[in-house]
């Protein structure tokens, strides 16, 4: 099976800084103290909880708010509950989660800001992307945690910002065209089914055009 992913090489050395903290915390060296990184167990989820928060209060004072996350799976309860505060609030949430998600869009009161989609296709869709409006000035983050409970606070997880603004916009250029995918899409409804999006745009099809054109 082939897969799509993800990566960054960075010089950055705030970010060398917090990986070096990481492995050192790793092998008992040292507390880390991260100055980018998300890391589980100890500051992803709390982050994570932050930057939801934030979009919530940016909705309220009436600036740009919104959020897209492309993960696996989505079944951890304080994740769903984050989530579904920023929509109350609000604030416009568009997830992409290939497989099992425990929150169901679209109900009143509750979600009715938030839309999940599922994209299926040749290549096993591997990435972690996690955007945020930020009030007009959109944060990026990727890394290799599922919105699960297991990954937030039983593995060890590293999630880091897309800190250079080339980089962020090819990431939220990424999402874009992955949600504009109708080939391979299907939504969850507030029902819990799933219906497929009919067209015939694909966006993994678009980006393997683009790295090898015929």
């Amino acid at each position: 099976r082939l897969y799509t992913d993800l990566s960054l090489l960075s010089a950055n050395p705030d970010l060398g800084a917090d990986v070096a903290e990481l492995f050192n915390h790793l092998t008992g060296y040292a507390e880390a103290e991260y100055t980018h990184l998300l890391v589980a167990p100890d500051t992803a989820r709390t982050g994570f909880e932050a930057l939801l928060d934030r979009e919530a209060a940016h909705a309220r004072d009436g600036l740009d708010a919104w959020v897209r996350v492309k993960v696996n799976q989505l079944t951890d309860p304080g994740m769903v509950e984050a989530l579904c505060r920023a929509a109350q609030a609000g604030v416009r949430v568009e997830l992409i989660i290939r497989g099992v998600c425990c929150l169901r869009p679209g109900v009143p009161g509750l979600s009715q800001n938030v839309r999940v989609r599922s994209l299926l296709g040749r290549y096993l869709e591997h990435a972690r992307v996690y955007a945020f409006g930020n009030g007009g000035s959109p944060e990026v983050y990727f890394g290799s945690a599922d919105w699960m409970s297991r990954n937030l606070d039983r593995r060890v997880e590293v999630i880091a910002p897309v800190l250079d603004d080339r980089h962020r916009e090819a990431f939220l250029s990424i999402l874009d065209t992955e949600w504009a995918d109708t080939r391979g899409s299907w939504e969850l409804n507030a029902d819990g089914e799933y219906m497929k999006i009919p067209g015939d745009f694909s966006a993994q099809g678009t980006f393997a055009a683009a790295r090898h054109p015929l």
